[in-house]
């Protein structure tokens, strides 16, 4: 593809319009299809590439109007536990919207104040305490990303991982269907889907 090619990344700590090179990547990736997409990242370092995939999940999904105490009022993005993406993320979201909301970044939010969160990603280093996270979100309306086997059954909705050396995601496809989240046929598309086995949480 002549587009793709010419979307190839050079360098590694990317300038305003490198970022936003990596964003479009992510979001060709998500439209057109991981394969094509995948060549794009090749030049970024794992950390870039979750966090552009976590910044264009907010684009594919929809969350209640409940979840907002207003119309205008920002999607708000935590990072539970060491945060692994640094000014990164920060310089990749700034000025952005989804539709008329600004996205804002938020870290060390009190475990409590959680359920307030619209994406939530779980540090790895938290492993241990996933199951006690997520029962304390049952029936928020958070999109929850982790990294870490284990997340999906503890009740996670998508969990990034690597495939020959690439950023792929995973998606907990009965706890999405239970959530009051709607999330794009695109998105669901490019994720790989991960079915319980019998008796088994997800």
């Amino acid at each position: 593809m002549a587009l793709l090619s010419r979307l190839r990344p050079r360098v590694r700590s990317p300038s305003r319009q490198g970022v936003r090179v990596l964003s479009l990547v992510a979001l060709l990736a998500l439209t057109l299809g991981a394969r094509e997409a995948a060549a794009q990242s090749g030049s970024y370092q794992e950390h870039e590439v979750k966090a552009a995939f976590l910044y264009n999940f907010a684009k594919f999904v929809e969350w209640p109007a409940a979840s907002f105490p207003d119309a205008t009022a920002p999607l708000t993005l935590c990072i539970h536990g060491p945060d692994p993406f640094g000014p990164f993320l920060d310089r990749l979201v700034q000025g952005e919207r989804v539709g008329r909301r600004p996205l804002v970044i938020e870290r060390s939010r009190p475990v409590e104040r959680l359920r307030g969160c619209h994406v939530l990603f779980v540090a790895g280093s938290e492993h241990e305490r996933y199951g006690e996270l997520l029962d304390g979100l049952e029936g928020a309306s958070v999109l929850t990303v982790g990294d870490r086997p284990g997340f999906l059954t503890a009740g996670g909705l998508f969990r990034f991982l690597l495939v020959d050396g690439k950023v792929r995601f995973e998606a907990n496809l009965p706890a999405i269907e239970r959530s009051s989240l709607t999330v794009s046929s695109k998105l669901l598309r490019v994720a790989r889907p991960v079915q319980p086995a019998a008796g088994e949480r997800r």
